[in-house]
């Protein structure tokens, strides 16, 4: 089987213009939580080495399955997972299953300069790079405001250094989390002067010491009031919303946490990535973030779209039973603000009748699994749309939000 460096990227026989790829990962090495993180708290985040010979992490003196290799040395190849997502697996095999023999780690993996030759081989000119082992963080210890601030920095700081923020063609994203909002502000404050102008949000409640709240609770306003006064593109992508205690309050799992390769029918059909995201999207709205913010601008990265139909319909029958809860239907604010991500297996051409065209963006999540081992592959998901279409989902759409153009 050919490697990802030796296979030629499938797209129409000319493009005349820059693919923009609204999804890359990283692979963050052990170095890029503890390079720089504080003393005082490297005992709360640990790499060990089990009895079995296999390195976990542990979290506050708990150990996480969460990531089943957090070293990331061996890893699922890059789009090995596309059967699964695409409903292709007749003989159901399991991911571990699909995913065949692990490769080795490649230094575009987790290295700026090689992640840039790489996009290079792929035919990307321009990527929104995301963590992956990130995820981790907030669910498990947001509680612990200082200790969930100081490691959302140490990792912002190993990005500066091995990436780099607004080279012109890549784009790593800066990790806040809002558990203090004042830090918060602060930690955005560094990234822009860092030259970082896209951030990452997590789609879930804000943890704290006294429970959750929701991201648009007013107590946030002098963030979401700096990012729209910057220009600061909000990244609402996929992470551990802790929704998989969905699943385990029906089935009566006791694992404790989401597992990457661990499936079942049902957890499948609960869908915590679409509800997390789309949880997130209704409380913004409905908090009234986007009035009280007009500036502010939000790309649903990594969530699939097939939520986002249902949701409109819902925002819309609410905005005629309760019209002074809203200043205004809460539809037009969601086409106006927010733009989308969609699976490669969900249809372009519907939900760009509900949002608009305008308002897509391509992104394949490599060098995932579970995403395109050849981003330009999605071409030929989108061959019923028009060549304009096209060049507006795969390249333009993106390239105006990172240049704060809307």
């Amino acid at each position: 089987m050919a490697t990802i460096l030796e296979r030629e990227p499938q797209s129409p026989e000319k493009i005349d213009y820059p693919i923009y790829d609204a999804d890359h990962h990283y692979y963050e090495t052990p170095d890029a939580f503890l390079r720089h993180l504080p003393k005082q708290f490297q005992a709360k985040f640990q790499y060990v080495t089990l009895a079995n010979g296999r390195t976990k992490v542990a979290i506050d003196g708990v150990i996480s399955d969460y990531i089943p290799n957090p070293t990331f040395n061996v890893v699922a190849g890059p789009g090995t997972h596309e059967p699964y997502y695409r409903a292709d697996n007749p003989q159901g095999l399991t991911m571990r299953e699909m995913s065949g023999a692990p490769m080795r780690s490649i230094e575009a993996f987790h290295s700026g300069p090689a992640h840039l030759k790489m996009m290079d081989e792929l035919g990307v000119h321009a990527a929104i790079i995301f963590p992956t082992l990130a995820s981790v963080v907030e669910v498990r210890l947001g509680h612990q405001t200082d200790l969930t601030m100081a490691l959302m920095h140490s990792l912002n700081q190993w990005v500066a250094e091995e990436y780099g923020f607004g080279n012109g063609r890549q784009f790593p994203v800066g990790a806040i989390s809002l558990a203090d909002p004042e830090g918060a502000v602060k930690e955005l404050e560094f990234l822009l002067k860092a030259g970082c102008q896209q951030v990452l949000i997590r789609p879930a409640p804000v943890p704290t010491a006294n429970g959750t709240r929701s991201p648009g609770d007013k107590v946030f306003d002098p963030f979401w009031a700096r990012c729209a006064e910057a220009k600061v593109l909000i990244n609402n992508h996929v992470s551990d919303s802790n929704y998989d205690r969905i699943y385990r309050e029906w089935s009566g799992s006791t694992t404790g946490e989401d597992r990457a390769f661990e499936k079942a029918a049902a957890r499948d059909v609960f869908d915590s990535i679409g509800r997390a995201a789309e949880d997130s999207i209704t409380m913004l709205i409905c908090d009234g973030v986007f009035d009280r913010h007009p500036g502010l601008r939000l790309l649903v990265t990594e969530s699939g779209s097939a939520w986002i139909a249902p949701l409109l319909k819902r925002m819309e029958r609410t905005f005629r039973k309760l019209p002074s809860e809203f200043k205004r239907s809460p539809v037009e604010t969601f086409r106006e603000h927010i733009s989308v991500m969609p699976f490669y297996e969900d249809s372009v051409a519907e939900l760009a009748e509900h949002i608009g065209i305008d308002n897509i963006c391509f992104g394949s999540d490599w060098p995932h699994p579970e995403g395109l081992a050849r981003p330009l592959d999605f071409f030929s998901d989108i061959k019923e749309l028009s060549v304009g279409d096209q060049k507006k989902v795969m390249s333009s759409n993106l390239k105006k939000l990172l240049e704060g153009n809307y």
